[in-house]
């Protein structure tokens, strides 16, 4: 039996391959399905079935694209209702995959239809469960992204604990735990780092799993602090509802190379968003006027999906040539299949052909302590607001970068506006946004908060009010 964890940082997400007996099963695969494809052939298996866990909001998932170069069979828990050919499995139903077992445990909450599996091994022993977005290392599935259920989060989160203390915890202790996602997913807020554990070590350390905890208790513990959803993950669970293109087609489309005349054609007459993806201090150097920068050394599909709210608007890249074909893929990772076009050349051609450059002040924050003292500056903090709260400047601004876009009017811009985040990632993101809509007199702080830390700005390390009126 072989079980191999591939786990894709960007969207924190776990997908698996299990093998037994030259029979392989995949659950929950990414868009880009021949990784699975070269898996099963290396090994001269054949990829027998499909499992879905739920229909993802957070990424688009291969399962349609790999059915139908492997022929195989989709599976999808209970009440589900895909709009294309698969099998809807009953509750405790296996599949024989080789000499294994894969049981269908219902566990819904995260979504109606969320299901785990349980990996029942060569001697029929329980070996491990997958647990989709029901189960996390840390938490569990926060339940108000189902979408068109006549139920509110509080009565899913009432089901998921149902689903936790009745289908999930009686379980042996000795139970690998293998999630859907891992640190910096959007499906929950308290999940670990590890990608791996057992359902013992979950039992003592997981918040949602404590002996005694009441449903009310877990209602309002599961629910309590969940920021906004990203807005692309309804459209995300509709793409693995109802199909998608095929991924080769859109990289094909989307590595097209432009040269300047070409580009700034495309851009006006389809109403482009233009997107910069190389590092925010190649970004800050020099950049197209009206530029969005999202770089792709960063948590880029889901800032992506954050921050250009429509799936389906037409995307421009600007991005170094080593890293378009990657840029596309992990666009089209969370359903923005729209790219039509790349200025690649690190800008060279757009300058020599003299059209105009813009630039970000970055600069070092020991120069702006005074100023910021004197009251001469604002100060944002584009941070979330648990990390402004753990500890920030003293009446600094606190507006989160996935609220910026909303709460520009609150800026009062006729002071010159400094912008820091944790590192200088998002606060170069929210830097750009605020440029694209014509407020220039900007500095963005390098080092972000790491940096001013070493500094004499007044520092406070809990929750203090802060309003644009101090």
């Amino acid at each position: 039996m072989i079980v191999k964890q591939i786990y894709t940082k960007c969207l924190s997400q776990g997908s698996y391959y299990i093998e037994s007996n030259g029979e392989v099963a995949i659950i929950d695969p990414l868009r880009e399905v021949q990784q699975y494809i070269d898996m099963a052939e290396s090994n001269n298996a054949k990829i027998k079935y499909i499992f879905e866990t739920h229909f993802h909001a957070d990424f688009v998932s291969g399962h349609l694209s790999l059915a139908e170069r492997t022929q195989a069979e989709i599976i999808y828990g209970p009440n589900a209702n895909p709009e294309f050919e698969c099998h809807i499995a009953r509750d405790n139903q296996e599949f024989i995959v080789g000499k294994i077992k894969l049981k269908v445990i219902h566990t819904p909450g995260h979504t109606l239809e969320s299901t785990t599996y349980l990996l029942i091994d060569e001697h029929g022993k329980d070996h491990a469960i997958f647990t989709g977005d029901t189960l996390f290392l840390g938490d569990v599935g926060r339940p108000d992204l189902a979408q068109k259920s006549s139920m509110n989060e509080n009565e899913l989160a009432g089901i998921l604990y149902d689903s936790l203390r009745k289908k999930i915890m009686p379980l042996s202790d000795e139970l690998i735990v293998y999630p859907g996602h891992g640190a910096g997913s959007a499906c929950g807020k308290k999940m670990s780092s590890e990608t791996t554990g057992t359902l013992g070590e979950q039992k003592k350390s997981n918040y949602a799993l404590r002996e005694n905890m009441t449903k009310e208790e877990f209602i309002s513990e599961v629910n309590e602090g969940l920021l906004p959803p990203p807005a692309y993950f309804p459209s995300n669970v509709s793409l693995n509802k109802t199909g998608y293109q095929n991924i080769e087609e859109l990289i094909e489309k989307g590595i097209n190379t432009l040269c300047p005349i070409e580009f700034e054609m495309t851009s006006e007459l389809r109403n482009c968003v233009i997107l910069d993806v190389r590092h925010q201090t190649e970004f800050a150097e020099r950049h197209i006027p009206g530029s969005i920068f999202i770089g792709i050394d960063g948590s880029f599909a889901p800032w992506v999906g954050s921050i250009i709210q429509d799936i389906n608007q037409p995307i421009l890249l600007v991005a170094n040539e080593d890293r378009v074909e990657e840029s596309v893929i992990r666009l089209s990772r969370v359903g923005f299949d729209n790219v039509v076009g790349v200025l690649c050349n690190d800008l060279d051609d757009w300058v020599n052909s003299g059209r105009d450059i813009d630039s970000v002040n970055s600069e070092s924050p020991t120069k702006w302590v005074e100023a910021f003292e004197n009251s001469e500056v604002n100060l944002i903090d584009v941070r979330n607001e648990s990390e402004h709260q753990s500890e920030h400047i003293l009446n600094s601004i606190n507006i989160p970068l996935n609220e910026l876009t909303d709460r520009m009017d609150e800026i009062d811009f006729s002071k010159k506006t400094l912008i820091h985040c944790a590192g200088g990632y998002r606060s170069m993101i929210a830097c750009s946004l605020l440029k694209s809509r014509g407020y220039h007199d900007l500095i963005d702080i390098k080092g972000g908060f790491t940096a001013i830390k070493e500094t004499n700005f007044p520092m406070s390390n809990f929750s203090c009010p802060s309003t644009l009126n101090n």
